[in-house]
């Protein structure tokens, strides 16, 4: 027996075009020889009575761990599965070690391609993690490359491979523990959807960075920072072209769509009727899969007339959905399931601002098992909640009125949750709430979520004052005076990005503060810009969208295009498909759209 298994057992699903490398065939093959000299010098246990065949078969279950497979643990759970007599547990020791061995070394290797069809290169496919594909050469070096620079067939076959681990790892999580070899019956350790771990220490990782490839779970997706992995999105389109489906959303709301799994999700209100709903469509036909209202009345009595009771964007950990709203002047936080059933709602605190009835903006961030929320008026307050129940974890005074979402990221080898305004850039600990540093910079109420790169974080804003600001370890390193108040910036490949509120668009070098160049486009804006494939999407308040290219050698424009009249919610991009939220008042009454772009 090389591996004994039953008809119905080995639960490992080949992907498409697997093969054995060359160290795996010579593992295999010396497998079957040792096999065959055992049992050539050893008597058949059956003829002496022992266990009949059929009881010999063992069920061996392969789980992954973040896409990897554990061979040892594989070994070790065949083992303590078999029933066999004690004269022959030195054969199966034998043929398991060799079984193990073959495991180890087995591995996928293909040959892969570029997405210039240029170059490819012969390798083992190790992991996929925020958008980077790690492949290892068969000399042992190992390789680091976005998947968006691969070739559209591996692509596929990355995102089949992924499916069939999700498949596999769903399939022996609804078994009983009892029925699971090797698996402790705790669920600690037990990674959730996409390989994330309920309970990380901090140091383990930087943001919420989970879900499958194409999830965008939250607001700036991914990885926080208005990045799309993947394939880059169209780069034109008009009422007929590269138009998968359009629908339209009821209600009126800022909050931009967020993808889990093969839902689309976003906030919207009726003011009419005070209620506060959560809608869900299917990402690839745009029908409408649920509408869940959550609340009625209690709305703000006053707001901005260019905010709605529907600006925050829905936040996912890949099982839950979470959402805030204000209801009698309190921030309420909501947990539904992917069905759009409420699990559990909670008042996290006061939103009672006295001078400025702007309403609110901020979007709730997941961090570990938390969920981030930031209230911040006269007597405002950033908290930390349970995602099981909404219980609170700890909460700091932010005294002052600001509109900013907070972001987390890893700076300086620490994850560090930033915010602007209240005239200072500052970092507080996103599992304690405990202050980590703070910087003069912008003013006294922002809008736009922070951004970094490497080490340094930036921030602009805002009301009264204008001001862009790059901050590193505490201090400010530049600042100019151009504003971009309710919009965020984007830092990539050394340089910002960024439009600002009369709708001119700058490139800065993140490190030193130099332009690198400006164009005039137009405004006003409220949507962040967004990179998808080399390309930065911008969008202002009129229904213009530009697409540029993200280069700091100079403005380049790649195409012009027009979504509606109205444009507030930022767009976001998974696998090639940019989906936006619109208004269009051209035939007398506003319409609120959600639109699906794809190349066809």
């Amino acid at each position: 027996m090389l591996i004994l298994c039953s008809r119905q057992t080995w639960a490992v699903s080949h992907p498409p075009h697997r093969r054995p490398t060359p160290i795996a065939r010579t593992a295999l093959v010396g497998a079957i020889f040792l096999f065959l000299l055992a049992f050539a010098l050893v008597p058949s246990p059956w003829s002496t009575g022992a266990r009949g065949p059929e009881e010999m078969f063992v069920e061996i279950s392969v789980e992954t761990e973040q896409n990897r497979m554990t061979c040892p643990s594989f070994a070790l759970a065949a083992f303590s599965t078999l029933k066999v007599s004690s004269m022959y547990r030195a054969i199966t020791a034998l043929v398991i070690s060799v079984g193990m061995f073959a495991a180890l070394a087995w591995a996928e290797s293909r040959n892969w391609t570029d997405s210039t069809g240029q170059f490819n290169i012969e390798a083992e496919f190790v992991e996929y993690s925020q958008g980077d594909v790690t492949l290892k050469k068969s000399d042992g070096e190992t390789i680091v490359v976005p998947m968006n620079k691969l070739s559209k067939a591996d692509q596929a076959w990355i995102r089949a491979l992924l499916r069939e681990r999700l498949a596999e790892r769903k399939a022996a999580e609804m078994r009983p523990a009892e029925n699971r070899p090797g698996e402790m019956r705790s669920n600690e350790n037990r990674p959730t959807r996409g390989g994330r771990e309920p309970d990380r220490k901090e140091d383990d990782s930087p943001v919420a960075k989970f879900g499958e490839p194409g999830d965008w779970l939250q607001w700036r997706g991914p990885d926080s920072n208005n990045i799309a992995p993947g394939p880059a999105a169209p780069t034109q389109w008009n009422e007929t072209e590269n138009v998968k489906w359009k629908v339209e959303v009821p209600g009126r709301g800022h909050s931009s769509p967020i993808i889990v799994g093969d839902l689309i999700v976003l906030t919207t209100a009726n003011e009419g009727r005070q209620t506060a709903s959560v809608l869900a469509f299917d990402k690839m036909t745009g029908k409408s899969v649920w509408q869940t209202p959550v609340f009625q009345g209690g709305f703000q009595g006053e707001i901005h007339p260019k905010n709605t009771h529907a600006t925050s964007t829905v936040a996912s950990n890949g099982k839950q959905l979470f959402v805030v709203f204000i209801q009698n002047q309190s921030v309420q936080l909501i947990a539904l399931d992917l069905q759009g059933k409420l699990q559990w709602q909670v008042n996290a605190g006061p939103y009672v601002p006295d001078q400025y009835k702007f309403g609110y903006g901020p979007s709730p961030i997941l961090y570990g098992d938390s969920v981030i929320v930031a209230s911040e008026y006269e007597k405002g307050w950033l908290g930390a909640f349970a995602q099981a129940n909404g219980q609170s974890r700890w909460k700091q005074p932010r005294a002052g009125i600001s509109f900013s979402s907070p972001v987390v990221a890893k700076i300086g080898g620490k994850d560090q949750l930033l915010i602007s305004g209240l005239k200072s850039v500052s970092a507080y600990s996103p599992k304690t709430g405990e202050p980590l540093w703070s910087a003069p910079g912008t003013t006294n109420a922002t809008c736009g979520t922070m951004v970094w790169e490497g080490d340094t974080v930036f921030a602009s804003g805002g009301y009264p004052d204008a001001q862009t600001v790059a901050v590193k370890g505490g201090q400010v390193q530049w600042s100019n005076n151009e504003k971009c108040y309710e919009q965020s910036m984007l830092a990539y490949d050394g340089h910002v990005y960024a439009m600002n509120d009369n709708g001119i668009f700058f490139c800065w070098n993140g490190q030193t503060g130099e332009e690198k160049w400006k164009t005039r486009l137009g405004g006003p804006v409220s949507a962040s810009p967004l990179l998808s494939g080399g390309n930065i999407y911008a969008a202002n308040e009129k229904g213009d969208v530009w697409v540029i290219k993200a280069s700091p050698d100079s403005y380049e424009l790649v195409a012009e295009n027009r979504l509606g009249d109205e444009i507030f919610a930022t767009p976001i991009v998974s696998e090639g498909r940019l989906y936006a939220r619109y208004a269009d008042s051209s035939q007398g009454k506003r319409q609120e759209y959600l639109i699906c772009i794809e190349q066809q």
